[in-house]
């Protein structure tokens, strides 16, 4: 059975999209049956793996509204070698829609009980918000990771992030972990950069992954050619940092995460 992902953050521009992606990707080149979800309505993830969002026809908001199956909604990225479920802006419609639909949590998790035995891992790209789709994401995945930018305020909301994951671990995921955080924008030359890196290692310990994903030119590129990172320029420094972090997040699926609280506090 698939390791089921959501990598979220409900502060935008940190990374959270292209981490989605790059790690898929990565994963993939590590002999991984990977499947990407989009889950948000801005279809970034999509794009970036160079699918047009405005010219699929079954998205992931199809799939939560029981219009169309996962499986007729999945996309074949040949050049990543992953599947993929698009996303466009039908999905803004989903948070009000939802609410009127049974079980509305609990959408993502029944359409994917049909294909995670065909994945090794399945990763979910969360909107930049705390709603309704998020919760589908975070009731369907077995752990959370969470990109947090190397910047000023970094930490800011997080707490609200971690509030959500306890919440929603109570009402409709007992078994929702926290994987791990990730450090995203690192620019090992700014003494800010390290600073904040060093804080929150202060305020997460080993929940924190050893890999640094630096601020990298290549790395922003490559969603403008619909590709990721190891498909546009593979010896950057971010493709070897997005590699590094496959490995590790590989090797952190053999042994138990931690639990939401385990030196998790802010």
């Amino acid at each position: 059975m698939a390791a089921i992902i959501a990598i979220t953050n409900q502060k935008g521009g940190v990374g959270k999209t292209t981490t989605a992606v790059n790690l898929a990707a990565c994963l993939s080149a590590l002999k991984q049956r990977v499947l990407l979800i989009d889950l948000d309505p801005q279809g970034n993830a999509t794009m970036g793996c160079g699918v047009d969002k405005h010219t699929v026809t079954a998205t992931s908001y199809e799939v939560l509204m029981g219009e169309a199956t996962l499986i007729d909604a999945l996309q074949w990225v040949e050049k990543a070698e992953l599947q993929l479920l698009p996303a466009n802006g039908d999905l803004t419609a989903a948070e009000v829609n939802l609410l009127e639909t049974e079980n509305a949590p609990g959408r993502l998790r029944a359409a994917l009980a049909s294909v995670e035995w065909n994945f090794d891992i399945i990763m979910i790209d969360c909107p930049p918000s705390l709603n309704m789709l998020t919760v589908n994401a975070l009731t369907a995945a077995q752990s959370v990771i969470i990109p947090v930018q190397c910047e000023y305020y970094a930490l800011e909301g997080l707490s609200a992030l971690l509030d959500t994951i306890e919440k929603v671990r109570k009402s409709t995921n007992p078994g929702l972990r926290i994987e791990g955080l990730v450090r995203t924008m690192f620019d090992p030359r700014n003494r800010l950069s390290n600073d904040v890196s060093a804080q929150i290692v202060a305020h997460f310990g080993a929940t924190v992954f050893e890999t640094l994903i630096p601020r990298n030119v290549r790395l922003a590129e490559a969603p403008s050619y619909g590709l990721p990172i190891i498909h546009y320029d593979d010896s950057s420094r971010g493709a070897q940092s997005y590699r590094e972090l496959a490995r590790e997040l590989r090797k952190r699926l053999r042994r138990p995460p931690a639990r939401v609280g385990d030196g998790t506090s802010l």
